[in-house]
């Protein structure tokens, strides 16, 4: 069982520190973002769908944001592997024994809050030769004019990321009567 669950979670590992570019590529820059500058509460239920190559690997979500703290919970099988809670300063990670060290819990905040934070928020959080451009419903991080995080708004409970700094595809798929927002 535990290996079945840890096969699972390679997708979290993957997406969250695998596949390393090479020394002289670009690392994506820490975003951090105050829960409050979400702009309202966000409560999701959300189905992962990891891509790396040639492997998928399919995990589960609940996401709690309120003024104070992002909470995130990455399930697999109903078991949690990872819980992370953040509140603007600390970030907090409990991990299961049997979840794989390489998995960061920095790299998982960083896509949630550049999934879903209001682009003006991220903008005052990137460093200088960082950009972030939005149009028709994509969203793209880019440096010296190349592409390193995109997002695209597949439809109204569906967004797609694309790292190509650490080599993964993330669907995220919001379970339906498991987003509430104000």
């Amino acid at each position: 069982m535990h290996r079945l669950i840890a096969l699972l979670l390679m997708g979290l590992v993957l997406a969250a520190c695998a596949t390393r570019p090479p020394p002289s590529a670009f690392t994506l820059p820490a975003l951090r973002l105050a829960p409050a500058s979400l702009g309202h509460e966000l409560a999701a239920q959300q189905h992962l769908v990891f891509r790396f190559g040639a492997h998928v690997r399919e995990l589960d979500a609940l996401l709690e944001v309120d003024a104070g703290e992002v909470r995130l919970a990455v399930q697999a099988m109903g078991r949690t592997g990872v819980r992370l809670q953040w509140d603007g300063k600390d970030l907090v990670e409990q991990r299961a024994a049997w979840l794989p060290a390489a998995v960061r819990g920095e790299r998982v905040l960083d896509d949630v809050q550049f999934s879903l934070w209001p682009a003006e928020a991220i903008r005052a959080a990137l460093p200088a030769g960082w950009e972030l451009a939005e149009r028709d419903g994509t969203r793209e991080l880019r440096k010296d004019g190349r592409t390193w995080l995109q997002r695209e708004q597949v439809d109204a409970t569906t967004v797609r990321v694309r790292n190509e700094a650490d080599g993964y595809e993330l669907t995220i798929e919001s379970v339906a009567g498991g987003v509430h927002e104000p």
